[in-house]
């Protein structure tokens, strides 16, 4: 089997994952970060079967055992009265029927895992302060350029470097981002300063018009995440730093359950985040000869979800199992694609989809929708249970 000099733009969860997979097939790989510290912003992030498969073949899943929660169900409520809806079996059952664990946990913890994990390979893969502008390849490989007038070479480029990646740029053009009406708060909850037993260990998402809000536990169940999703005109920032005051947050809930205001109050006022959510049409090529994309480059995707991560993991270990059977790169970037494109246009369509489910006008509305739809038996059926390191690529 060929071992390439894998250049990686990114190190973000994505390209870390990726570089292990590549790594244990034997490649050289170097990742390429702008940033001028290796660390993650974010909260709350899930992994359910489909990646953890990959992440076992890596070696991190005690080590994600340690740190995340495995939740008991997902548990769909009204967002007044809290009534229960519909619910699915998670943790047991998820493993039983999937073969691997639905894990929740911090963003921050793993991508220090999955940093940890790289570096265990090649101690001085990663290197920062190297913004990319663009690359040029020819017969023999590709060259990576920086900010800083300097370039690195290499047989292949993964470009891992997000929503805005200068890599997708340059392959496909720009991929217009339409603000989608939402966006998205995001709080953490050390436990303690909640009452005892105030909300059991589930995902639980609350549905109302205009928004809908999903908890769940994080750090082996210190802390309480909350992401909250409302339609607002006031567009900002896609980034997960951008503050606004607590009492917009406030005044965003009004009339919901009292769990919701019960965590809303116990918030730091000063550590209220909120995105601007974008849409982005899936692309039908992310490669050339020499250069692909992976996660968010290649297929960003709303948090309705809960697959945004998941699908970069699955990415890298598909690039990976491409490079062992092609004999050139330019035909395992086919193959690569060729295998990843119709699903995760799928998830990014259903992710969209599921706004709809989750904002219902009237309570009619959310019961009917959820009497036709048994989303737990969906998700199982086609989106759980694809295993990356086993799926047939043709």
């Amino acid at each position: 089997m060929p071992r390439y000099k894998i250049l990686i733009a990114g190190a973000g969860l994505g390209g870390l994952a990726a570089a292990s997979f590549l790594m244990k097939e034997g490649h050289d790989v170097e990742i390429y970060e702008q940033a001028s510290q290796l660390e993650e912003v974010g909260a709350g992030i899930q992994v359910s079967a489909n990646a953890m498969h990959a992440l076992r073949g890596i070696g991190v899943e005690e080590a994600i055992a340690k740190v995340g929660v495995r939740p008991g169900a997902y548990v769909f409520r009204l967002h007044d009265t809290g009534a229960e809806i519909q619910r699915f079996a998670l943790s047991d059952e998820h493993e039983r029927l999937h073969g691997a664990p639905y894990t929740q946990l911090h963003r921050a913890d793993f991508h220090a895992i999955l940093a940890n994990r790289a570096r265990e390979f090649k101690a001085d893969i990663v290197h920062l302060n190297r913004r990319v502008t663009g690359f040029a390849e020819d017969a023999d490989g590709v060259t990576l350029n920086f900010a800083d007038g300097t370039s690195t070479r290499g047989d292949l480029l993964i470009g891992a470097d997000g929503l805005k990646s200068v890599v997708r740029r340059q392959i496909v053009g720009e991929v217009p981002a339409t603000y989608t009406g939402d966006a998205a708060w995001r709080i953490t909850i050390p436990v303690e300063r909640l009452p005892k037993n105030f909300l059991e260990p589930v995902m639980s998402v609350f549905m109302g018009p205009g928004g809908h809000v999903v908890c769940y536990y994080l750090r082996a169940g210190a802390l309480l995440n909350f992401v909250g999703i409302v339609e607002t005109d006031d567009i900002r920032e896609e980034s997960w730093t951008v503050k606004l005051p607590w009492e917009r947050l406030k005044a965003d809930y009004a009339g919901w359950h009292s769990i919701i205001q019960t965590i809303i109050d116990t918030a730091d006022h000063d550590k209220c985040y909120r995105w601007s959510l974008h849409n982005r049409l899936p692309i039908d090529n992310w490669s050339t000869a020499r250069a692909t994309l992976l996660g968010d480059s290649a297929h960003a995707t709303l948090p309705y979800l809960a697959q945004g991560a998941v699908m970069a993991i699955e990415d890298g270990a598909v690039l990976a199992r491409a490079l062992t059977m092609e004999g050139s790169i330019p035909a395992a970037l086919q193959l690569y694609q060729r295998n990843r494109i119709d699903r995760t246009a799928r998830i990014v369509t259903q992710s969209s989809e599921n706004r709809r489910l989750f904002h219902p006008r009237t309570k009619e509305e959310v019961l009917a929708n959820f009497a036709k739809r048994n989303e737990g038996a969906d998700r199982n059926k086609w989106l759980y249970s694809y295993n990356p390191l086993t799926v047939e690529l043709r």
